[in-house]
């Protein structure tokens, strides 16, 4: 019989001997070491040893009556039977030739690290999890820290029993696979990220299913604390296509919430213990760029390997480590995603919310999945409900402080899950994934907030930010089969305001962005007027002065800050939709929005009428502003050369005159952005009547229009689209609007500039995109919410015609 291999003699061919995480720990040793991916050493406990064991003490038969007795519809036998299988296995003994066979293996290691006794971490590997079907995320245990003969000994018996958690129990029996696994453990040397940090990382976006990125979760200390949901992780994003060249591919970094971590102790019962972390470090990243491109380079290794090595595209994701005295990074897990992958790509099915009575919002969190659901909710401290009279029916709103995997027989049951901690990868996301359930986590005192039985609808169909509505707010289901979309003779293209939602709607058919707004990173992420940042002096304002500081923290510069934020939210939607072109339009605050960024009252003049005033292009050039439109500059620059997202395009927006089209050409050139120059096209918003009566030489100095339908109305028809007053003689289909918009058009093809349209209204008239198709157009850029209707319509009108 074989009862224990060392990790590197052993692979993945051998799933059913070594289980799968095993056989994938040896598998990375064994072929990809060549590419310095570093592993842990460690060593085996086979199957054969477990099935010994059971044999050895006699207990297959009983475990077996135990299983047909279960009620897997009643949590109390479910948890009474498991109990006493675990009992069995605790109180059974060891065959002393697998004492033996572990304590030889034991003291090898320790002399590999030169210690008497090292410490090791004691880990489950059945035979059943870390597949393509089912990740059995933490169903069976993990002991940290572990030392000696005794405590090795103990916690191997413990893992052998953990495969009968009747969390692990139910979980099988979800997943419809036999309760009769078997499982092997790893001893492995423990890395001292106690000292450092450590995280899981994926090699798709486990929100969307975009395979372009890398996704990587860090926090200080053991790992533990990330899948446990006890804190809120940093949350770092690798463009895979730019990895490997010269560019600094990281396109996203969100701060988390990393007020505690969990470290070494000495208590011989509890190997590991929980510390505060100071704020200093608390406001800090918790891994540098040096190391979040290594790994990201590993995770995309490994993918390819087991993809080359499975015959089609495998993506992973993978538990990592920093040990804290050598400064080495290593992989301590590796296994196949299992829920973007295997979701049909042919099919597309998207939520949306209806706001027509403007729900009222309780609370915000961390979005997981994209779907909707309303339910009654019912929060719970522990899985006693006993002493609370708390009945949990089908389809109720789960809300707690934090799950483990005691409470996945719950979760099953659950509409949707509440957490007031853990982040997008803890044990609450990584199950609700599996499961289907929509779960917002990392809500401060939602257990606070709500009632039980109170109504709330849970909404994680708008991005990264999860929404709890208060009472039932209706929603739509939309499935759509986008395996055979018609052609049409333009291209359709998207509207995107919201970073967050870029990877989301990436999923739709389309051929990239016909507008990305700045104005919404600006205000939503960035927060502070830019000239704010250059002239603290010039703020007045000590609150407002603290709130900017708060704001800015950890940044090495105030300009630093807006130029990463910035470049950070048009990174995302680039890579999002990558390779496809992404237009993305330079500020078109008005002023009577600047003032209401931090700071805007200082560096904002009054006007009568903001709508025609100093808006757009007129800013770029001026004194006043310039450098802080260099900002802008500066921010894209960096999208394009140093994160290499080659695929941007720039938008002058509202630029009345070629004159000052030539100055913001210039002063574009002034802040490292010329036209040409590595392939950067400028286009030009075609919004105002001059945009169209000398489009002939705006041609000359731009590569592109694109039709602003929505001020083109307004200043053809002489009219402010503010105003309810007028609004009866608003409208885009005048044929004076038309009229100049087919102009455009003309002169456009003419002189082979290409236009496009970004306004609302071919996604509200499908006669107008009608028009627009037939005038020759190159692209439509519409909602998100609006390319497949509009899709499918328009190729049922022109068929017909």
């Amino acid at each position: 019989m074989n009862y224990t291999k060392w990790l590197i003699d052993t692979d993945i061919s051998e799933v059913s001997l070594v289980g799968g995480k095993n056989a994938s720990l040896g598998e990375m040793m064994k072929n990809l070491s060549y590419l310095d991916i570093r592993v842990p050493n460690g060593f085996v406990i086979t199957t054969d040893a477990y099935i010994s064991f059971l044999q050895h003490n006699n207990l297959i038969d009983s475990i077996n009556c135990i299983l047909n007795s279960i009620d897997y519809d009643d949590n109390v036998s479910l948890r009474r039977e498991t109990q006493k299988i675990r009992m069995l296995i605790q109180n059974g003994s060891y065959l002393s030739v697998l004492v033996e066979e572990i304590m030889d293996k034991y003291r090898e290691l320790s002399n590999e690290y030169k210690q008497n006794e090292t410490d090791v971490a004691i880990r489950s590997s059945a035979t059943a999890e870390d597949t393509k079907e089912a990740s059995f995320a933490g169903q069976q245990d993990t002991y940290l820290n572990v030392r000696g003969k005794d405590q090795v000994l103990e916690k191997i018996k413990s893992c052998f029993a953990s495969i009968y958690n009747d969390r692990a129990v139910d979980y099988r029996k979800t997943m419809n696979m036999e309760q009769n696994v078997k499982i092997s453990i790893c001893v492995q040397k423990m890395v001292r990220s106690d000292l450092s940090s450590s995280g899981v990382a994926f090699s798709i976006d486990t929100e969307s299913g975009n395979n372009n990125v890398v996704v990587i979760n860090s926090s200080y200390g053991l790992g533990e604390m990330i899948v446990g949901g006890q804190i809120v992780p940093d949350e770092f994003m690798v463009f895979k296509p730019t990895l490997n060249n010269s560019y600094l591919s990281i396109i996203d970094k969100k701060l988390g919430n990393k007020t505690q971590k969990m470290i070494y102790s000495d208590n011989h019962d509890k190997r590991t213990k929980l510390v505060h972390v100071d704020n200093e470090r608390c406001n800090n990243f918790s891994l540098d760029d040096v190391k979040i491109l290594q790994l990201a380079k590993w995770v995309c290794n490994i993918e390819n390997h087991y993809s080359e090595r499975n015959g089609k595209y495998t993506p992973i994701d993978v538990e990592w480590a920093v040990d804290g005295i050598t400064n080495n990074l290593y992989i301590v897990q590796a296994r196949p995603e299992t829920v973007q992958s295997n979701k049909n790509i042919n099919t597309l099915i998207t939520y949306k919310i209806d706001k027509s009575d403007n729900p009222n919002i309780i609370a915000r969190g961390v979005s997981i999945g994209d779907k909707i659901s309303s339910g009654s909710v019912k929060i719970m401290f522990n899985l006693d409900t006993r002493d609370t009279n708390i009945q949990f029916n089908k389809g109720d709103i789960l809300v707690t402080e934090i799950t483990d995997p005691d409470w996945e027989p719950l979760m099953k049951k659950a509409g949707a899950i509440i957490t007031e901690r853990g982040g997008r990868t803890c044990h609450a996301a990584i199950v609700a994934r599996e499961l289907g359930v929509p779960a917002i986590v990392g809500v401060e005192n939602i257990t606070s907030i709500l009632e039980n039985n109170q109504i709330v609808t849970c909404s994680c169909a708008e991005g990264d930010v999860g929404f709890i509505y208060d009472g039932k707010v209706n929603y739509e289901l939309i499935e759509t089969n986008i395996s055979n979309l018609p052609k049409l003779p333009t291209k359709i293209m998207m509207n995107v305001a919201s970073p967050d939602q870029a990877f989301l709607f990436s999923k739709i058919p389309n051929y990239g962005v016909g507008l990305a707004r700045e104005e919404f990173i600006i205000n939503n992420f960035i927060k502070i007027h830019p000239l704010a940042l250059l002239h603290m002096d010039k703020v007045l304002d000590k609150d407002i002065q603290n709130s900017i500081n708060k704001i800015i923290h950890g940044y090495a510069s105030p300009k630093d800050f807006f130029i990463k934020k910035l470049s950070y939210g048009i990174a995302r939607i680039a890579a999002a939709f990558y390779p496809n072109e992404v237009i993305v339009r330079f500020s078109d605050f008005k002023s009577n929005e600047y003032v209401n960024l931090l700071g805007g009252k200082y560096f904002e003049p009054t006007e009568e009428n903001p709508m025609i005033g100093w808006r757009g292009a007129s800013r770029y050039y001026s004194e006043t502003y310039e450098e802080a439109f260099g900002l802008e500059c500066e921010s894209i620059k960096y999208v394009r050369e140093i994160m290499g997202l080659n695929n941007v395009i720039v938008m002058i927006p509202f630029c009345r005159t070629v004159e000052e089209c030539k100055l913001v050409l210039e002063t574009m050139k002034k802040y490292g952005l010329e036209r040409g120059i590595n392939g950067l096209q400028v286009y030009i918003m075609c919004e105002i009547p001059s945009n169209v009566i000398l489009a002939d030489e705006f041609c000359k100095y731009v590569d592109g229009f694109s039709i602003g339908s929505n001020d083109l109305t307004q200043l053809t028809l002489g009219l402010d689209r503010d105003s309810s007053l007028v609004s009866h003689v608003y409208n885009e289909r005048n044929p004076a609007v038309k009229y100049m918009i087919s102009w455009a058009i003309k002169t456009c093809k003419k002189n082979g500039v290409k236009i496009g349209i970004c306004g609302q209204a071919p996604s509200d008239y499908i006669d107008f995109a009608q028009f627009l198709i037939e005038e020759g157009i190159d692209s439509i850029s519409l909602t998100p919410d609006s390319v497949l209707k509009t899709w499918f319509k328009l190729n049922e009108i022109l068929h017909i015609k």
